[in-house]
């Protein structure tokens, strides 16, 4: 767990980054993934979350795999060990609305955090969810 960067005044700072000692942008990376749209898709996903520390949401800007993992170049203090080298994606991150104002769980659409969630999500959208494994087209590729 990052320790607590000291910051004498925090009030005086306009940049949300001097007070957010958990680097929370800087804990996970999300994947892009085409939006579900089949049992198949959605089984397929199943094995997905299936993988530790792995998470799947959805947002007003589509579908991600979230992938819960700490950038190498964390420093015990939060701050990033490589920034004046650090790639283009870090250097275009925005924080005018960012983790340390909502959580990806509490500012998505959908939000899976386990293969249980998933899975009831799933027995909600299809009612012939635990059938699909006897469809002929599942089985040809079995």
């Amino acid at each position: 767990m990052a320790k607590k960067i000291a910051v004498s005044d925090t009030t005086l700072s306009d940049n949300k980054c001097d007070i957010c000692y958990e680097s929370k942008c800087c804990r996970y990376v999300t994947q892009n993934i085409d939006k579900p749209t089949s049992m198949r898709d959605f089984d397929l996903l199943l094995w997905q979350i299936s993988h530790k520390n792995v998470h799947i949401f959805k947002d007003s800007e589509g579908w991600y795999l979230l992938f819960l993992s700490e950038c190498l170049h964390s420093l015990d203090d939060g701050r990033c060990g490589i920034y004046e080298k650090r790639p283009l994606i870090c250097r275009d991150h925005s924080n005018d609305y960012c983790e340390f104002d909502v959580s990806i769980e509490e500012g998505s659409d959908l939000y899976f955090g386990s293969y249980e969630a998933l899975d009831k999500y799933c027995r909600k959208r299809y009612k012939g969810w635990d059938k699909r494994f006897k469809k002929k087209s599942w089985q040809q590729n079995a």
